[in-house]
């Protein structure tokens, strides 16, 4: 009886282990599934040839062609690699080009906190509302620690944290820019501009 009834748990723990799709459920995300599977987001996009990080209940995701066990505890994706600047870079490529408005959280423009609130939603990550806001939210990181996927702000008006973008790695942000009037990706201390003005960086993705 202990016997057969150790046999089925080795049975049903080894398929589970080999299985090679997920499917999604109520308040997943690419993020999260990234976290449970411990395959990283951006492997999960290039397998399922996702062009966003957008995904729907029910839909049924490749973790592995090959169907290799899955490691034993879940790991957080590690955005200092290029997989994981891809992945951010995945989830601000819906909002790049969007008309700068501001106070505009979508609908037609975005301001610097619109933008990354929506580019954080598609995260699975609730950001507050105002820069001044998200400044005072998850953990400081020293400028020479940044990863793709921290929060970046800066003093345009006279204030802390007047502004924000999102670190992209390699020296580059993702930021809804009013001077350009709209959200682009460009240098952030190559550009004197941020450069001269830059308050410091929160990580909200671990």
């Amino acid at each position: 009886m202990n016997a057969s009834r150790i046999f089925l748990t080795l049975l049903a723990l080894s398929a589970t282990a080999h299985a090679a799709t997920y499917t999604v459920k109520p308040g997943d995300t690419l993020y999260s599934i990234a976290r449970a599977t411990g395959v990283d987001a951006a492997t999960l996009l290039k397998l399922n040839r996702l062009g966003s990080s957008t995904i729907q209940v029910g839909q049924k995701l490749s973790t592995g062609g090959s169907g290799a066990p899955a490691q034993s505890a879940p790991r957080a994706v590690t955005a200092p690699t290029q997989q994981g600047s891809s992945f951010i870079r995945a989830a601000a490529t819906r909002f790049l080009g969007v008309r700068y408005v501001l106070g505009a959280t979508g609908n037609g423009g975005l301001d610097c906190s619109g933008f990354t609130l929506n580019v954080f939603r598609q995260l699975g990550v609730n950001l507050p509302r105002t820069a001044a806001q998200q400044w005072h939210t998850g953990s400081a990181v020293s400028r020479r620690d940044l990863r793709a996927g921290d929060l970046v702000f800066f003093n345009t008006m006279g204030r802390t944290a007047s502004h924000v973008g999102i670190y992209m790695g390699d020296g580059m942000m993702a930021n809804a820019n009013s001077y350009h009037g709209r959200t682009l990706i460009e240098p952030l201390f190559g550009n004197a501009y941020w450069a001269s003005r830059y308050d410091g960086a929160r990580r909200v993705l671990n």
